[in-house]
């Protein structure tokens, strides 16, 4: 094999988009799929690549030093895609000690065993890479000064390099000065501080990214769009926090993977780079566009959902308004999103109501009991 790449939640949402695309594209590279298999990771994500020859899956915590150090030697491992990660914001409020041991240990664990192998060859950095995968969180939050926003939707191509429903002037750019607001984002931040430790201590060929809320296919249901798909089709309640006027900027998971490959093999080392989808959006249009999406392709009347609709009470620390600025991604490696938002979105509900026995067998818990069972003799 050309390379030996591991993908660390290769199981998860944006980690199995990652491996079938490295998996496809470069069949002369081995690609190990390193994933504990929590709740959010699901080898059914990846049934159209398991049994390709260059693909190989191994169940493993990243947080268990002496057999990632043991992995990475034994694959002869020159490139690390690092996503596994606790990423719920609900969830890190109730349990921060987990997405610590997660997210900082497991990030440094990772860390230390690539360095140990890697300063052990003769030839050390050369042709290695670490790739850490972020979130735009870490930033904090940004300010609305356009409250209705300053293009109506559906108004701008993606491609266009234009902030597409814009709320305010201001964006994350990548030499803003971090401020996390969430045990989860705190947890990110710190595994990003320690990745670009490693590279201005040691040498170590790292790279950075942050990026947007990512939507699509394959996504976890307890996330915004693939919940509230679902509890539309059943006719559920849709608990929307406060006002629901929290802004985010959504980008199709195929273009943060198509991202994550250009970065990985013709990224700057010790740079960071911002991957946004240009596509701002408040929460409460978001919920009525998936509302009329799915009931437009359920055959229902368009809008006929939108009385499920509950406000809550909002969460604490729940930021205003991310917004990224991918600029510097598209300028010095030439990627734009692919796929204007009603495009995206289309595919994505599409996606999600007919797969409706993926979604069954993720809610009900069968996925899970089914590893448990696979793995608990080896």
């Amino acid at each position: 094999m050309k390379r030996t790449i591991i993908i660390t939640g290769g199981a998860g949402f944006i980690g199995s988009h990652v491996v079938r695309l490295f998996v496809n594209k470069y069949p002369e590279y081995k690609i190990i799929n390193l994933d504990k298999l929590t709740y959010a990771g699901n080898l059914a994500n990846l049934k159209d690549v398991e049994d390709k020859p260059n693909y190989k899956f191994v169940k493993a915590d990243i947080c268990d030093f002496d057999t990632v150090y043991k992995l990475v030697c034994d694959e002869h491992v020159d490139g690390i895609i690092h996503l596994a990660a606790e990423s719920h914001v609900d969830r890190s409020i109730k349990d921060p000690f987990t997405f610590a041991k997660t997210n900082v240990m497991g990030t440094l664990s990772l860390l230390q065993a690539a360095k140990l192998y890697w300063e052990s060859l003769p030839e050390k950095w050369e042709g290695k890479r670490f790739y850490h995968i972020s979130t735009d969180e870490v930033y904090g939050a940004l300010e609305i000064t356009h409250p209705e926003g300053i293009k109506p939707p559906f108004s701008t191509k993606a491609s266009s390099g234009e902030h597409h429903l814009a709320y305010g002037e201001n964006f994350f750019t990548e030499d803003l000065k971090y401020q996390p607001h969430s045990p989860y984002s705190a947890a990110k931040a710190s595994s990003d501080h320690f990745v670009r430790s490693f590279h201005d201590t040691y040498g170590m060929p790292t790279i950075v990214t942050n990026c947007s809320n990512n939507y699509g296919p394959y996504q976890f249901p307890e996330k915004l769009i693939p919940l509230f798909i679902n509890n539309i089709r059943h006719r559920k309640p849709l608990p929307v926090y406060g006002k629901g006027e929290n802004v985010r900027d959504w980008l199709y998971v195929e273009d943060h993977a198509r991202a994550i490959d250009l970065i990985f093999h013709e990224g700057k080392v010790a740079e960071t780079y911002n991957i946004g989808g240009f596509n701002e959006w408040k929460n409460i249009d978001l919920i009525k566009v998936l509302i009329n999406t799915v009931d437009r392709l359920l055959s229902r009347e368009e809008g006929a959902d939108m009385d499920l609709i509950t406000y809550v009470t909002d969460r604490a620390g729940h930021d205003l308004r991310y917004a990224i600025d991918s600029s510097k991604l598209q300028k010095e490696l030439g990627w734009e999103p692919s796929l204007q938002f009603e495009e995206g979105i289309e595919k994505t509900v599409r996606w999600y109501l007919e797969n409706q026995d993926w979604m069954d067998n993720v809610t009900s818990g069968d996925y899970q009991k089914y590893y448990e069972q696979m793995y608990k003799d080896r």
